[in-house]
């Protein structure tokens, strides 16, 4: 196993490293960069925007923008917008952004930082990138781990009574339920509990914004934990009703494909009780892939699954920063957060592929391996 694992760690490197230059590459060559964002904004897109950078860049940016020559050289031609702003001044840009070098220096440069976990600087934020994850992260870790359990505190009940009354009206109507809520896009349903359940054209029962309330700190404890899931109950609903039905139909198949075979029929020819059968010999194989998924999908719905809710719902999460930092070209957060979260996502799947070994211990990964 430890064998095994060390492979698995080493593999990491290199997918990383891969995942890194294939974005890296994508966004050198994508429009509007952060300094055409600045340059937008100093031709007078953006209020205030000279101010803005004069406070993340230093007065030497502030003295070249008021060295703007009314003529534009080859520097400026590289950027939409910068005519008629002083060349000297753009390479000033391109200095404090780290442009003024060439694209394989800056990127060995942040991977070098980012080994030791040095994400930098925002550019428009003025805060480094770690101090922005670390507070964003309660909103997401709260909507991905509480959605992934509910989800599969529904889903795996429902699929496995489903597969045992296969084919009856409960497993004809619960299908349909299922796949209607499949169908409702998420964003959508969670519109709709706005208006019906927070202050819309109907009852005001739940908060429009935040995940705790003005003056949590000053609540007692049990105050507290119900003002939290106050905050959460909406959030949590759109979330699990479009997210439950592939997960429960997965472990209807799995159970449905258990069933059938003969270690099953030897366990029924043996007098054992049916929930002895299902639950002591079929629940065991059957639940193998379903509970082995669980690291990765607490990481899909931590990372992506939550954007349009946490934007919906006012939430100050990681989807939402990411979401901001692209807009922004931000590109300190844009490849931090994808560095951090990729690698969280392949440390993740080590973890669900040993999460096999613990429901079944007679799977062995060197065993396979060495045939």
């Amino acid at each position: 196993m430890l064998a095994y694992i060390a492979r698995r760690l080493l593999l990491i490197v290199p997918t990383l490293i891969g995942i890194m230059v294939i974005n890296f590459a994508i966004i050198q060559v994508a429009p509007g960069g952060p300094v055409e964002q600045l340059i937008a904004q100093i031709q007078g897109r953006a209020v205030s925007a000279t101010e803005r950078f004069s406070g993340a860049g230093g007065e030497t940016i502030g003295a070249g923008a008021e060295a703007q020559s009314a003529t534009a050289g080859s520097e400026t031609g590289k950027y939409r917008g910068a005519r008629g702003l002083d060349p000297a001044f753009i390479k000033e840009i391109e200095r404090l952004y780290g442009f003024d070098k060439p694209a394989h220096e800056r990127f060995f440069k942040m991977m070098r930082q980012y080994a030791v976990f040095d994400f930098g600087d925002s550019f428009f934020r003025d805060r480094p990138v770690v101090d922005l994850v670390i507070e964003k992260m309660p909103v997401s870790i709260s909507l991905g781990l509480w959605t992934t359990l509910i989800i599969y505190a529904i889903s795996i009940p429902l699929g496995v009574r489903k597969a045992v009354r296969d084919g009856s009206r409960f497993d004809i109507w619960t299908s349909v339920v299922v796949f209607v809520a499949y169908a409702i896009p998420g964003f959508l349903f969670a519109i709709l509990l706005l208006v019906l359940f927070a202050g819309g054209s109907f009852l005001d029962w739940f908060p429009l914004r935040g995940l705790v309330s003005e003056g949590w700190e000053t609540l007692s404890w049990p105050a507290r934990i119900a003002d939290y899931f106050w905050h959460l109950a909406l959030p949590l609903t759109a979330l699990v009703i479009g997210s439950f039905a592939g997960l429960t139909m997965l472990t209807k198949n799995s159970f449905l494909d258990q069933i059938n075979l003969q270690y099953v029929v030897t366990a029924r020819a043996k007098g054992l009780s049916e929930r002895r059968v299902l639950y002591g010999h079929v629940f065991r194989n059957a639940m193998l892939i379903v509970i082995a998924g669980f690291p990765g999908a607490f990481v899909g719905i931590l990372f992506t699954g939550a954007l349009f809710i946490e934007i919906i719902f006012s939430l100050d999460g990681l989807g939402r920063l990411g979401y901001e930092a692209i807009v922004n070209r931000d590109y300190p957060i844009v490849f931090g957060s994808l560095y951090f979260f990729t690698l969280l996502g392949l440390v993740m799947n080590l973890v669900g592929d040993l999460a096999y070994t613990v429901v079944d211990p007679r799977i062995h990964f060197e065993r396979q391996a060495g045939q």
